[in-house]
């Protein structure tokens, strides 16, 4: 049986649900891998609870459900002492602490840090895990999105690295991607809806609906974030297109895209709260979205907020495709990525589905982890 020791940091709702993934798959994990996840850490924003001896010793499946239950109401890790023995460290010592787990799991048997949080601190870690020989696994966004000096130390080793669910959550973006450069295939253009929230405004805006209708409703069936500015401005899909873009060779920063928000700095979150944003501010961007949809669709077109990387150019805002393209078909939340190459030139690649939420995402990690066993003892 191969084991694969993995430290998490984040529990948040994809921390939490890849936790009872690994719990719930140990089975099929055993059976039809020989493989066993064992959890020696699992880190939040404040502290890191980690077992006492890190080579014999795994957080049991009782721990491990436990921590989900009470991480879901908002329990921190410190907390936790009474599950047993485990050994519980301050957030100025997990850099630390974490260092000295992998100094000592890279020499024997490896390890896999998997970062499922939305900090930018978590870059420390991971270049110093990198640097130790350990493997690393994200969904969170940011270390890839941080300078090139932090990305070209991050990618350094890619077989020790896999970050699937940095873009299209559970969907084979990445990996497509990959396999394509990886034949000597050229990719000359990729265009791609890689926001479900957004998604779903510009299907429901085609439909004639307002856009301060649509963004409400959204915000009632949970699609967006507790501000709805936050998917609005479209910096969430600027960074999944830069990590696209860098894949493709871009030395490029997330300050040189072209980013196109759905609503004016002057209803920023500095300027106006979310009430009244939802009140009042969106309602005055109605009529000029209304607009541009109509004069799309006297065209035969349609409104899609995506990427576009093509060459050196890579910016993200609301085009106008055309409505029997794959874009234009679009519907709800899902994600569309279209990939031309020379290979697929006249018809893209198009690679399509769920591309959000915890469960999808927490299983497209969970396969990143798999993927790594071949370098593990």
């Amino acid at each position: 049986m191969k084991s694969i020791p993995v430290i998490l940091m984040g529990c948040g709702g994809v921390g939490r649900q890849l936790l009872q993934h690994i719990v719930s798959c140990r089975d099929i994990h055993t059976k039809h891998y020989g493989v066993r996840l064992r959890v020696v850490g699992v880190a939040d924003s404040k502290s890191l609870l980690s077992v006492p001896d890190i080579f014999t010793t795994e957080l049991d499946d009782h721990s491990i459900n436990e921590i989900c239950r009470l991480k879901s109401d908002g329990s921190c890790l410190s907390s936790l002492t009474s599950l047993g023995s485990y050994q519980v460290f301050s957030n100025s010592e997990t850099i630390t602490n974490i260092t000295e787990i992998a100094k000592h799991l890279v020499r024997s048997t490896g390890l896999a840090v998997v970062d499922c949080s939305a900090s930018s601190d978590t870059i420390v870690i991971l270049h110093k895990v990198v640097e130790l020989g350990g493997c690393i696994v994200l969904a969170n966004k940011k270390p890839l999105t941080s300078s090139m000096e932090d990305y070209d130390k991050l990618v350094s080793h890619p077989r020790r690295l896999r970050h699937e669910s940095t873009v299209g959550a559970g969907l084979p973006v990445i990996a497509s991607i990959n396999r394509l450069l990886s034949s000597g295939d050229t990719i000359h253009r990729i265009v791609g809806s890689l926001s479900g929230t957004l998604g779903y405004v510009m299907s429901e805006l085609e439909d004639g609906k307002l856009l301060s209708q649509v963004v409400k409703t959204a915000k009632t069936l949970g699609y967006t974030e507790p501000d709805p500015r936050d998917d609005l401005g479209g910096m969430d899909v600027a960074r999944k297109a830069l990590i696209i873009a860098r894949l493709l060779g871009q030395k490029i920063d997330l300050d040189s895209i072209k980013v196109e928000s759905l609503y004016p700095a002057e209803m920023g979150s500095d300027a106006m709260n979310v009430e009244e944003f939802l009140a009042n501010g969106v309602l005055q961007l109605d009529n000029h979205l209304a607009d541009r949809v109509e004069k799309a669709a006297s065209k035969g077109n349609v409104l899609r907020y995506v990427c576009v990387i093509e060459g050196s150019r890579c910016e993200v805002g609301i085009q106008e495709l055309p409505r029997n393209s794959a874009l234009g078909r679009l519907r709800g939340s899902d994600n569309v990525l279209e990939v031309y190459s020379r290979c697929y030139s006249e018809q893209p690649l198009i690679i399509q589905g769920a591309g959000a939420g915890n469960d999808t995402t927490a299983t497209g990690v969970l396969a990143d982890i798999l993927d790594l066993q071949d370098l593990f003892t």
